[in-house]
């Protein structure tokens, strides 16, 4: 288990690097579309906030949190789309000098209030209720993923790093929601994960023995996993139909299941 101050570190690193992509840009640079449809570079920005904000909100006021989370449920998969596509429109129409300021603040706020949180706390969250750990890979998670947008919008060419293991933890430890979400019942039997990192170490998961089976590069697992490749445009293996399976629908974030990118959306990367 990696340490939260050890997450928390990584997770400002992450976004870090993503800021110094959006820094410099103009006026013009801000309002670049994003591969995600009707988003501009703003608009991911301005998600990556408001999600810092709804996660500091879970973290200062679990119940505050809690009653907002109970109006969300009451709707349908489209009302929760709305509500973020509502959000990130709203904020997108601010300066982008007030969006910039607006997101690391909320970071580092998020941040030092996780550094906080007693052992053992459960936070409240979209999908099922995290610990400050795993609402720091969660964070890490989609500023990466994000950053991904926002890179291929500027036509940045990504070098992947270490911290991707903490996406690709939360992709394989979200195994079981992905099924849930599409009202499916999860596979009884454990996977074996085996991905190779950008250093060329194989970080595993599940038994050595499990007859189900996912191996291949841990940057087309992180992609796959937060929906910004199609399966196709990878070179990840299965074995097992139920492992087949899960590359199709595999969901590290939380809320309604996407509709993924088209084949051939990005380059496959490197074996």
């Amino acid at each position: 288990m990696v340490e939260l101050k050890g997450l928390l570190a990584d997770l400002r690193d992450e976004s870090a690097e993503i800021d110094a992509l959006v820094s410099g840009l103009s006026a013009e640079g801000w309002a670049t579309p994003t591969p995600a449809p009707g988003w501009t570079v703003a608009h991911q920005v301005v998600h990556l906030a408001w999600t810092d904000q709804r996660a500091l909100l879970a973290v200062r006021d679990p119940a505050a949190f809690q009653a907002e989370l109970a109006e969300v449920v009451k709707g349908s998969r489209e009302r929760m789309e709305r509500l973020v596509d509502a959000a990130a429109e709203d904020g997108a129409r601010a300066h982008h000098s007030q969006l910039l300021y607006e997101w690391r603040q909320g970071r580092d706020d998020l941040a030092d209030a996780l550094e906080k949180v007693p052992d053992g706390t459960k936070l409240p969250w979209y999908g099922p209720p995290m610990s400050a750990a795993s609402m720091a890979t969660a964070r890490l998670m989609e500023t990466w993923a994000h950053g991904y947008d926002i890179a291929d919008a500027l036509g940045v060419r990504r070098v992947p790093t270490a911290r991707i293991r903490h996406v690709a933890h939360i992709g394989v430890r979200t195994r079981d929601f992905a099924y849930v979400v599409r009202e499916l019942t999860p596979p009884a039997e454990p996977f074996r994960v085996e991905l190779t990192g950008p250093s060329g170490e194989v970080w595993t998961w599940g038994p050595a023995d499990a007859g189900q089976r996912v191996t291949g590069p841990a940057l087309d697992f992180c992609l796959l996993a937060t929906q910004r490749t199609n399966r196709a445009d990878t070179t990840l293996k299965a074995v097992g139909p139920d492992a087949d399976r899960w590359l199709d629908i595999a969901q590290a974030f939380a809320g309604p299941p996407g509709d993924g990118r088209e084949k051939g959306s990005r380059e496959r990367s490197e074996p």
